[in-house]
């Protein structure tokens, strides 16, 4: 006799209930999607957060019969849809993350609704080949021999990060991982981009480092790392006799997307023994364009690269890699024994059990959406979806240059774009008062649904910034932005 629990249990699990409902949402996304692309809705559905909550809560406590599952499923589907942040409006010119390439999402989900995890290799085989096919694809990509080079995908860039400065802190400091960091003498420190990724300092922090030994390297005119002051400030900290874990550079840093000169620094990094880490994040994928890949020139130089997939390979959240230039590198961020996870009777598998290499145990296949798209479209798309990007950055810091009341804050290197809606009543204000102005114009704006930027600061003044990230934005687009900062900046001013 099968028990009400078990009823419930074989509905949930029902393949019959998964194909109808997967057509709902197949169907419900692709009209999304058409509505999005053609800016029917709003691209922020801005609600108070406390109201908001209330509303998802509601639909916990409504328990419904069994039978009404695919109609409740619809109702939850356009519950979702018609409360988030949609990126695939080209209205979206907000943080960097992208539209992502809506197959990719689909691969995701067969990893998703199979729950292929990763650890060890026989628990996600095809998950295990997928992420090592792409870590050597992209590896050469960047500019290293087939075979001769480590690499991993991880949880996002701030999880990379942690991972690569750890490896970086046990080969430098050798006995850290078992005795900690100890500290007789001088403190071991972690030389940065002064406007690097905030995940550099938390990494800093959880390495026992301290965050007062992250020491800011200076930058040149372009927001760049400075190749001879780091020369010099290397010299004065060995002088001084701290042990320097890593130089931490950055292709590109978040507030304006600035690429450090990478050959340059790795020179001095050569000179002084020292671990080049390059956060790449968002800019690792100019590699894959032969306009914009001189931005990139030396990052082969590097011992460890971090580069999300997430961001300008246009891939769903998340799907971060970390290469290191030595491949004897790839199992120093740890020292574990698991014997209920790694099988002593074949050690040689344990080279493709990932938990080895990571922070995370289980781990899901975060690799699926991009295994799936490179393997459809190849890697001419990735480059086309760079260049149009990063043009379009080029493209809106010339209108931005253009109008009288708009004053751009830098020359772009890639699609990352600050600047300043200056009305003309505003020409002489104080920095605070037009610092602020930038803040309430921004909120308006993204309050209206029209279009969702982000807030900046320039020498510490409130400013506007947009990271180009839809590759169906169009020069259009830009202008129409423009207007609406000029509408939204009036009624403020009024």
């Amino acid at each position: 006799m099968t028990t009400a629990a078990q009823q419930r249990i074989q509905v949930a699990f029902d393949p019959q209930l998964l194909e109808i409902t997967g057509h709902q949402l197949i169907d419900q996304l692709a009209q999304h999607l058409r509505q999005l692309q053609a800016s029917e809705k709003s691209v922020l559905n801005w609600t108070d957060p406390a109201q908001l909550i209330n509303t998802a809560q509601k639909s916990l406590s409504q328990h419904r019969p069994t039978q009404d599952i695919a109609q409740a499923f619809t109702e939850l589907l356009h519950e979702a849809l018609s409360r988030g942040n949609n990126l695939h409006d080209p209205c979206y010119v907000g943080h960097q993350v992208p539209a992502s390439v809506p197959l990719a999402g689909l691969f995701d989900a067969l990893g998703s609704v199979t729950n292929q995890v990763m650890a060890i290799y026989e628990m996600g085989p095809w998950a295990t080949a997928v992420e090592r096919a792409l870590v050597e694809e992209l590896g050469q990509i960047i500019g290293w021999p087939r075979g001769q080079f480590a690499g991993l995908v991880t949880h996002g860039g701030s999880l990379a990060n942690l991972t690569a400065l750890l490896t970086a802190r046990n080969v430098t400091l050798k006995e850290a991982w078992t005795r900690g960091v100890t500290c007789d003498g001088p403190a071991p420190v972690i030389v940065v981009h002064s406007d690097a990724h905030y995940s550099v300092a938390r990494s800093v922090g959880i390495l026992g480092l301290g965050t007062d030994h992250l020491i800011k390297a200076p930058l040149d005119d372009r927001r760049r790392m400075d190749p001879v002051q780091l020369d010099v400030l290397l010299t004065s900290l060995k002088h001084a006799g701290h042990p320097i874990v890593a130089v931490a550079a950055a292709a590109c840093a978040t507030p304006i997307g600035a690429f450090d000169p990478l050959e340059a620094i790795a020179d001095v990094c050569e000179k002084h023994q020292v671990w080049l880490h390059v956060d790449a994040a968002h800019g690792g994928s100019a590699c894959l364009s032969r306009k914009y890949r001189h931005l990139v020139a030396g990052l082969e130089r590097a011992d460890s690269v971090v580069w999300d997939a997430h961001k300008m390979m246009f891939m769903p959240a998340l799907c971060a890699f970390v290469f290191y230039r030595n491949p004897k590198h790839r199992f120093a961020a740890f020292q574990q024994n698991a014997p209920y996870l790694f099988d002593p009777s074949a050690p040689g598998i344990a080279e493709y059990d990932s938990g080895l290499k990571t922070v995370e145990c289980t781990k899901r296949a975060a690799a699926f959406g991009l295994w799936g798209t490179w393997s459809l479209f190849g890697p001419q798309l990735f480059e086309d979806m760079v260049d149009v990007t990063f043009d379009l950055g080029q493209t809106f810091y010339q209108k931005l240059q253009a109008a009288p009341d708009f004053e751009p804050l830098h020359q772009p290197q890639c699609n990352i774009v600050a600047f300043r809606h200056i009305p003309e009543s505003l020409r002489h204000a104080p920095a605070d008062v037009l610092g602020e102005f930038q803040l309430n114009l921004r909120r308006a704006v993204i309050e209206s649904g029209e279009f969702y930027l982000v807030p900046s600061k320039d020498n510490g003044i409130g400013a506007l910034r947009v990271t180009l990230i839809n590759p169906l934005t169009t020069d259009e687009h830009l202008d129409a932005l423009m207007e609406a900062l000029r509408k939204y900046g009036k009624k403020l001013l009024d």
